[in-house]
């Protein structure tokens, strides 16, 4: 990417979400657009997923459920010829005649974590060039995801950005005392942003302040993961922020969420210290998806309508955007080449 040009690429180099593995079970067969294409994906009976471009390297035809593309025995089967691929794209049987030995979909290098289905994006071609961070330790004190979803017209670089511009928590959502906790690092495709804040919220009626702190570890433009810490409760959370472009001028943005167990908390949780502790976390798990969900609704409101600006000219409470700029262009390679992979 050229900092001059005046657009984005729409399709940073990266990991992008997928599917939830829920969504696949079952031999349910999805299809979804997907960074400019449409691309299916299913699980087998092991749990193995695949996910591929939607399109039958045989004659040409769509794969997906809205055209007859199946699942069965953890194959996808063609509608149009009934040639049928396995788990790792390989063509393994056709209804008249043996398989062709070369015929093979077009797969996409594919990860879970925590249920979620990634796969890699590269408009170059190029395989991955980094992995995504190894999944958080799970057990029975964190409860099951919270996930929240909504498409809008925007730019995944433009949404990451949120990480490091501290300046707008304080003028958009109203946090207050909002700190760096030092300067953000980065490492390969790895950026880590620190920082504090104070939030007032109101739950069941009444107004409380939460001092909180977050560390935001942003692995390419599509996959961010937050720790964070409320001080007060004693609360630790985990949200996934995860952009997928979806036709060059769609983002599908979900977020999921996931609190782990508070038996004792440090002070009384309002309209909720009645509640077993397991139940308990499930409520104020979705509690807080509704009030992360709403900042950004906030901050899709400008999202939608922003121009960027390859050079903007910031000022000293601006944080920093310009090292996160820096960090981005490395999602940027060489997109001339139109092979997809």
């Amino acid at each position: 990417m050229d900092d001059g040009e005046a657009a984005l690429f729409p399709f940073p180099e990266g990991w992008y979400f997928v599917a939830s593995r829920r969504s696949l079970a079952k031999g349910e067969l999805l299809e979804r657009q997907w960074l400019g294409q449409y691309i299916v994906a299913w699980s087998d009976d092991d749990g193995s997923v695949c996910v591929a471009e939607s399109v039958c390297p045989h004659m040409g035809s769509a794969l997906g459920p809205t055209v007859g593309g199946r699942v069965r025995d953890g194959c996808l089967v063609c509608p149009f010829h009934g040639f049928t691929y396995d788990i790792v794209g390989n063509c393994v049987a056709t209804p008249h005649a043996p398989p062709p030995k070369s015929l093979a979909l077009n797969v996409y290098v594919t990860r879970v974590i925590q249920g979620l289905v990634f796969a890699w994006w590269s408009a170059a071609g190029r395989p991955p060039q980094w992995h995504l961070p190894e999944e958080p330790p799970v057990g029975n004190d964190w409860c099951d995801l919270e996930i929240r979803t909504v498409r809008f017209r925007g730019h995944v670089q433009e949404i990451a950005e949120n990480s490091v511009d501290l300046a707008h928590l304080r003028h958009v959502h109203g946090y207050g005392n909002v700190q760096p906790v030092g300067s953000p690092t980065v490492d390969g495709s790895h950026l880590l942003a620190r920082f504090e804040f104070v939030r007032r919220a109101t739950w069941c009626g009444v107004a409380s302040t939460y001092r909180v702190s977050a560390a935001a570890h942003v692995h390419g433009l599509g996959y961010s993961f937050v720790n964070i810490q409320e001080h007060s409760i004693g609360m630790e959370l985990r949200l996934w922020v995860l952009a997928t472009p979806v036709d060059g001028t769609l983002v599908d943005l979900l977020l999921a969420s996931q609190i782990r167990e508070i038996r004792k908390p440090k002070r009384l949780i309002v309209g909720l210290g009645f509640l077993p502790p397991r139940f308990r976390t499930r409520v104020m798990n979705r509690l807080v998806a509704s009030t992360q969900m709403r900042d950004v609704q906030q901050d899709v409101v400008i999202w939608q309508r922003r121009q960027y600006r390859p050079h903007p000219r910031l000022s000293r409470s601006d944080g920093d955007i310009g090292r996160y700029r820096r960090y981005c262009r490395q999602f940027y390679p060489d997109v001339r080449v139109s092979k997809h992979g």
